[in-house]
């Protein structure tokens, strides 16, 4: 049967409009950017089956172009608009970093780099750059390795702190595995920052290991 043919309660665009998006399920917002299913099968069923394939939202907005673009119901163009829904959710979150705004809760500099670094399939070490006032100048993704591992150079920290005027950093950096526990090496790479940051008069807040959907600072665990 159609969609159009269900009950108006029932259709998911019509059910986000009257209960708002948090009322719909993953299959049924899946379904509304869609917006069409394939012969046999409605945009519900379509969205049903890609979230099986894929094994859930996550890892369909993370499925590369390859895989995406061979699904059923999916091509090109539909990999496009989902890159840009991811991009401009990404966004979003740093609209509420943005330069010049002060980082007044933890959580939300927690948040921010959750999203940006949670998904990478190799390691990634990133800062927020701050003024004096805890204010944001600038986020930058400083360093990229493999898998296993990400050369991290404190000099090169030192001198983008210093080409940015910054007073204090908040570094951070994923784990593509999954487990956000920090390593020998990540408390002894925080040491070195320190120190380096420390010649030139600049703060090193926290650094923070993401994992999958978990975040952990070594400052809370007194490695700072």
């Amino acid at each position: 049967m159609p969609i159009t043919d269900w009950p108006e309660g029932e259709r998911p665009r019509e059910k986000l409009l009257a209960r708002g998006p948090g009322a719909l399920s993953d299959a049924e917002l899946l379904a509304i950017f869609l917006r069409t299913g394939v012969p046999g099968r409605t945009a519900v069923d379509l969205a049903r089956e890609l979230l099986a394939r894929f094994g859930g939202l996550r890892p369909l907005l993370g499925a590369g172009r390859e895989a995406l673009c061979a699904a059923p119901g999916l091509g090109p163009a539909k990999y496009a608009q989902l890159q840009a829904a991811v991009e401009m959710a990404r966004r979003h979150l740093y609209e509420g970093l943005a330069r010049g705004k002060a980082i007044t809760s933890p959580h939300a500099a927690r948040e921010f780099l959750l999203a940006r670094l949670r998904d990478r399939p190799h390691e990634v070490f990133a800062a927020l750059f701050l003024d004096g006032r805890h204010r944001v100048l600038a986020f930058r993704e400083l360093f990229r390795g493999t898998i296993d591992g990400a050369a991290v150079y404190p000099r090169e920290v030192v001198r983008a702190a210093l080409d940015l005027n910054a007073a204090a950093l908040i570094v951070a950096h994923n784990h593509p595995s999954g487990v956000a526990e920090p390593s020998a090496a990540d408390a002894a790479i925080t040491r070195r920052l320190r120190e380096a940051l420390a010649l030139v008069d600049v703060r090193l807040l926290d650094h923070l290991v993401v994992g999958d959907g978990t975040v952990v600072s070594l400052a809370e665990r007194g490695l700072l």
